[in-house]
């Protein structure tokens, strides 16, 4: 993904709307581009900054920022287990079958 087509997912980033692959992109490509980093750190400053000041919160943006972005993390490596689990069960199932077609034509 370039730099135009992340910097238009910053704001389905911050409502967390991005499905697990649309995440998966948008998180490698923040951790490799510090401009897209920037604009990202902006954004959530402006949004997040300016609904603490209506309510009178005292507020370390940099650190909610953070958690968002360790959140995002956790989220990719679950669903990166879940898929690796269920390839797993994909490959016994198929040993299985295998094994039950020999034991067919054996006996």
């Amino acid at each position: 993904m370039d730099c135009k087509e992340i910097n238009k997912m910053i704001p389905a980033f911050l409502n967390k709307e991005l499905s697990g692959r649309e995440l998966d992109d948008f998180m490698e490509h923040i951790s490799k581009c510090p401009e897209c980093k920037e604009e990202l750190s902006i954004q959530f400053l402006v949004l997040e900054g300016m609904v603490s000041l209506q309510d009178g919160n005292t507020f370390d943006l940099r650190k909610r920022l953070d958690k968002q972005l360790d959140e995002a993390r956790r989220k990719i490596r679950i669903r990166k287990g879940v898929h690796f689990f269920v390839y797993g069960l994909e490959i016994l199932a198929i040993i299985t079958m295998i094994i039950i077609i020999v034991l067919i034509m054996v006996l």
